[in-house]
């Protein structure tokens, strides 16, 4: 059995709804991540945010899968904290965070994080002590 998200990076707690996953570090995480996420979201009613939850979390497997060695975790938190907002977590056990870069017509990737910065009401990355968390969170519809 893999480690789990928080045996990660060591999440910060948050009460409410939570589903979370570990995905080996391997080509298919990407497929699984998005299949998890989309699933989860319609368990909780909540398929409006399914394309874009899914996009993103895409965008930062695979950030992960090109960089990281071990373990993916993926978070999801409705959480009584974050009023009307879902809570994305993508985690790996690399410590160096994520550097947000302007892509090139030209380039074949680099746009990533400029989607998921686009896309968020907000989005950050925390260190933990074995690896590093990039989050953002998504307006929930009242």
């Amino acid at each position: 059995m893999g480690l789990l998200a928080w045996e990660v990076i060591g999440v910060i707690d948050t009460e409410g709804d939570c589903a979370e996953w570990t995905f080996p570090a391997e080509p298919g995480a990407v497929r699984s991540a998005r299949a998890a996420v989309r699933g989860q979201l319609h368990g909780w009613h909540l398929d409006c945010l399914a394309d874009l939850a899914a996009l993103l979390v895409s965008e930062l497997v695979t950030n992960s899968l090109r960089y990281a060695p071990g373990p993916i975790g993926v978070r999801l938190v409705r959480a009584v904290g974050i009023d009307g907002a879902l809570l994305v977590e993508v985690s790996d056990p690399l410590p160096d965070p994520p550097r947000e870069r302007v892509a090139q017509a030209e380039d074949e990737n680099g746009r990533g994080l400029q989607l998921v910065a686009g896309s968020s009401l907000r989005w950050g990355t925390r260190t933990g002590g074995t690896g590093k968390t990039v989050w953002f969170e998504l307006a929930v519809p009242g």
